[in-house]
């Protein structure tokens, strides 16, 4: 009985072994069949992605093809790809690779020797690095049975020809404008600085538009800190997209709820260079031709190209010029505002009895008319921006030759009110830097009420307000009215005046006084960078 227990024991040991054998055996079997399929799975797994995510897509090319009997892929969009160059470099010397050859041959051929004679590759790996320099105009590489992809950069997009500047014309200097791509803004700047220190840093920002945006600066003319900065506060910046520079600008300013500007910002590759020789730092936004570099000063957007194109007896005259404008711009609606409602006593009593004569059919106060008229203006200048540049320059002379006509003739404006009114807007149009310029239009409008109130303290009291808050106004930590205030002797040489190019030997002194920007980004305060909280 024992005997005949042990041998049915045995039996059924013998038994359990051979199925768990049998059932390993077909593990390993399945496991090396679906070893087997990974690898003629990669290069249809990764495809099929890109069809998916691409889907609707018309523009997007698929090219299949054979080599050395192996399948391969390429993926680009139309467009945005130079086809002779692909065709020249990239599918010429693959179907020139020999029949014979096999799968392991060409593999080692594209991975490591560097088969195409192209000099932007980049090998990747997963399906989104794929995905990505797709999108961006490079050409995706696939070969059967590589877990690498290659991208390939052929892009040719369609861009505009280097021309003249729209809005720094000079008569003496240079007519090169910046473009809107990226590459030959940066070709513009290498040909004029020829310079190892000239450094360019790239970074993308934008969660959707994946925008390149490059900090270009020259190490060792700089503050160390200033770059740091820079970097800094472009690397915190979390949007969504960014179609031009001065979509930067409000997350990177030191107080963005100021109404002046504490970026420059240009469109001349002369500007930026003459900028980041004096120790600035500048900021190019692929898709817009606009650069804008910091720190910055008042006189410095005072500035115009042609101030260093000219002698410097005209540039300073001209620089004069500008600041006395300026301040008419800003104060000359709302001294006539304050003296012929508070104060007529200050004015010659012929003039006092032409003014008061001009006045008498006016029905309203000359803060309302004032307002009236500017506002008129206002929208004289934006239509002439809106209208078609043919008829624009036309319609902004008739349309304010005929309002200003009717409003006297109508009694609703005295001629004294249009004529200065039109001066106002003369003077408004000297200021060389725009944003400049429409921060002194927003001014003038609380100065004229404050005018209104209070008289010629009215005007005072406004003023000193924004000497207070340009005297706090910072860009970058560098002071806004310096080197006036602070005083720097040294810098005063191109601020109110030009010196000649033989006295100007000694590059502006850039001393940031405070690097932080005391305000919150996406719910984060601005802070020093990391590598600087120990200093």
């Amino acid at each position: 009985m024992k005997s005949f227990l042990k041998r049915l024991l045995k039996r059924i040991s013998h038994q359990n072994h051979g199925k768990s054998s049998a059932f390993s055996t077909s593990g390993q079997t399945k496991t090396s069949t679906n070893q087997k399929n990974e690898a003629p799975l990669s290069q249809r797994a990764t495809v099929g992605y890109l069809k998916k995510e691409l889907a609707n897509c018309s523009d997007i090319i698929y090219h299949d093809f054979s080599v050395a009997q192996t399948a391969c892929t390429i993926i680009y969009i139309n467009g945005m790809v130079d086809v002779r160059l692909l065709q020249d470099n990239v599918l010429n010397p693959l179907t020139s690779f020999p029949e014979s050859a096999d799968s392991k041959d060409l593999l080692k051929h594209l991975f490591d020797e560097s088969a195409l004679p192209v000099n932007k590759q980049k090998q990747i790996s997963t399906p989104e690095d794929a995905l990505t320099g797709v999108l961006d105009g490079q050409v995706l590489l696939i070969v059967d049975g590589s877990e690498k992809k290659l991208l390939i950069g052929l892009s040719s997009p369609v861009k505009r020809g280097i021309e003249k500047p729209d809005t720094e014309t000079v008569i003496r200097g240079p007519r090169e404008a910046f473009v809107e791509s990226l590459d030959d803004n940066l070709v513009l700047l290498r040909k004029r600085l020829k310079l190892s220190t000239f450094k360019t840093e790239e970074m993308i920002i934008g969660t959707e538009s994946k925008t390149k945006v490059v900090l270009v600066y020259i190490e060792g003319k700089n503050n160390d800190k200033l770059v740091k900065e820079m970097r800094y506060r472009l690397s915190s910046i979390e949007i969504n997209s960014v179609f031009g520079s001065s979509y930067l600008e409000e997350f990177i300013e030191d107080n963005p709820m100021s109404p002046f500007s504490q970026l420059q910002y240009t469109e001349r590759p002369d500007t930026v260079c003459a900028s980041l020789l004096e120790g600035r730092v500048a900021v190019i936004v692929d898709g817009s031709p606009i650069t804008i570099m910091a720190p910055v000063t008042l006189f410095m957007l005072m500035q115009s190209a042609e101030d260093y194109y000219t002698r410097f007896w005209y540039a300073t005259w001209i620089r004069w010029v500008r600041f006395v404008f300026l301040l008419l711009s800003l104060l000359l609606p709302s001294f006539y505002i304050a003296v012929t409602t508070f104060h007529p006593e200050i004015i010659p009593e012929d003039l006092l009895l032409t003014v008061a004569s001009a006045r008498e059919v006016v029905p309203f106060p000359a803060v309302l008319e004032a307002v009236i008229m500017e506002l008129f203006f206002e929208a004289l200048r934006e239509a002439a921006v809106r209208i078609p540049q043919a008829i624009g320059q036309a319609v902004s002379i008739i349309g304010a030759l005929i309002i200003g006509t009717a409003a006297v003739q109508a009694g609703i404006a005295s001629p004294v009110m249009v004529i200065i009114v039109s001066l106002t807007g003369i003077s408004s149009f000297i200021t060389p830097h725009y944003d400049l310029g429409l921060s002194f239009r927003m001014l003038r409008f609380p100065i004229m009420i404050l005018a209104a109130s209070f008289g010629l303290v009215g005007v005072a009291i406004a003023m000193l307000l924004i000497y207070i808050h340009l005297l706090e106004l910072k860009s970058f930590g560098y002071p806004y009215l310096s080197p006036l205030a602070p005083m720097i002797r040294k810098d005063l040489k191109d601020t109110l005046v030009r010196a000649p190019w033989w006295a100007m030997g000694v590059r502006p002194i850039f001393k940031l006084t405070n690097s932080k920007a005391g305000r919150r980004l996406q719910g984060r305060k601005w802070d020093k960078p990391a590598e600087d909280k120990d200093e």
